[in-house]
């Protein structure tokens, strides 16, 4: 069994928010930058295609899985 992570490597969501005690120290800085630049980058190269409308043919299928 492993023992409980401490505060410092638990991991702080993107969205910025939480707890001060999760919170990011000066040390992390870097971290954070990182994942700035990761999510500006994921959102500039994918937001125009999760924004696209779902095709009809792809909403039959899934509501009759639903239906099983």
């Amino acid at each position: 069994m492993q023992d409980k992570p401490s505060d410092k490597e638990r991991p702080v969501p993107l969205s910025g928010k939480g707890s001060a005690k999760g919170a990011r120290t000066s040390k992390d800085a870097p971290d954070a930058a990182f994942d700035q630049w990761l999510q500006n980058g994921l959102h500039s190269m994918f937001d125009d295609v999760t924004n696209e409308p779902i095709p009809e043919a792809l909403l039959r299928l899934i509501e009759q899985d639903r239906q099983k």
